[in-house]
């Protein structure tokens, strides 16, 4: 039998909320089939991904649903294009993958509600989507992605208990990602349930596009506008954005550094969580969303429901019931290291801790 499915509504608030990223350019590269599919036969998957300026995406996630994919279907192909933050090239893409004929989409969107036309496109021409880390209106089969607003939540519960008995007189920064899709709206609530009222939030930025260098010149223009010495904590949404404040509380000669939020658990991110520069980052285990996602593709190139799969629903203002698998985030932190991205083999303890952090790398646990 069916497990129960719950439902997980997003705020028409939120989702009235879009605006295109910056335009960049695109890539694409097709993976070539072989071998049989158990009997059942091959198709080409589409695999669309919205941008590159976070490193996960192409370092992580397309080659997990590539592998995946011939898990499941040694006869199955991939298509994949990366739309580098422009919606036009994202809708050229999708119109490029239905003329070629996939059989199925994953879409990550660049926004969620100008891809809306490009869902509907897929779905009249018989192709499922599978929204893939953020929802996407239109007609969207499959959702795949983390408990967003349990990210926020991490992050703020983070943030308070670095800040300990400095929360009640403190004083933080948030930097948000920008405010244009449901996923990052999530980030923001959930952080804003926890810090507000328990914290002072001195001042609030929504970086576009995730620029770290944008980060890095509303960080200076916060420390400006409330004082070095008046910033007890920054609210990073990510480990970009957490990059570029780091880089201007250094450049404003701030020492300590207070704790400072990330998510991603970039490599990057990690050796600063060494280092002491940065507090935590949020991990989402690439992998399980990854296969989640390749999972929902073959069952629906097969005509098969996504039952077995999807224990959860969720609705946008266009679609309601979407099968979803929502995925648990886990807060990384320098003590737990070793007990998450390293056993799940995401960095090796060698990429981890370079000549640099030897010190740091044995004060933590990692090496002896």
């Amino acid at each position: 039998m069916r497990a129960h499915r719950g439902r997980t509504a997003i705020a028409a608030a939120a989702l009235a909320l879009a605006a295109p990223l910056a335009a960049c350019g695109a890539g694409g590269e097709s993976a070539d089939s072989g071998g049989t599919a158990s009997g059942k036969g091959g198709f080409t998957v589409g695999l669309l991904f919205s941008q590159i300026v976070q490193t996960r995406w192409e370092t992580f996630d397309k080659p997990l649903i590539e592998k995946k994919l011939k898990e499941l279907c040694e006869d199955c192909a991939l298509e994949y294009a990366n739309a580098e933050g422009d919606v036009a090239t994202q809708q050229q893409q999708v119109d490029t993958l239905i003329n070629k004929g996939v059989k199925v989409l994953i879409l990550s969107a660049v926004n969620f509600r100008s891809m809306a036309p490009s869902v509907q496109r897929a779905h009249d021409a018989g192709i499922p989507v599978v929204a893939y880390d953020g929802l996407v209106e239109g007609p969207v089969s499959g959702y795949v992605s983390f408990d967003n607003e349990r990210v926020g939540k991490l992050q703020g519960e983070a943030l308070l208990k670095a800040l300990g008995d400095k929360a009640d007189e403190g004083q933080i920064v948030m930097m948000n990602g920008p405010q244009t899709s449901p996923t990052n709206i999530s980030f923001k609530r959930g952080a804003l349930s926890v810090l507000k009222g328990k914290v002072k939030i001195g001042q609030t930025y929504d970086i576009q596009g995730w620029r770290q260098e944008t980060a890095h010149a509303d960080m200076g223009r916060a420390i400006a506008a409330l004082g070095a010495d008046s910033i007890d904590g920054v609210y990073a949404a990510n480990d970009g954005l957490a990059a570029g404040v780091i880089a201007a509380l250094k450049s404003a000669g701030i020492e300590p550094l207070p704790p400072v939020t990330g998510q991603d658990a970039d490599l990057a991110a990690v050796r600063r969580i060494i280092r002491g520069e940065q507090y935590m980052s949020v991990y989402k285990p690439f992998k399980a969303e990854a296969d989640a996602a390749a999972d929902m593709a073959v069952a629906l190139g097969r005509g098969e429901t996504l039952d077995n799969i999807a224990r959860t629903t969720v609705d946008t203002l266009t679609t309601e019931d979407i099968p979803a698998v929502l995925l648990d985030p886990i807060p990384v932190t320098v003590g737990n290291i070793k007990d998450t991205v390293v056993k799940d083999d995401v960095y090796t303890i060698g990429q981890i801790c370079t000549p640099q952090l030897e010190s740091a790398c044995k004060k933590a646990g990692l090496t002896h």
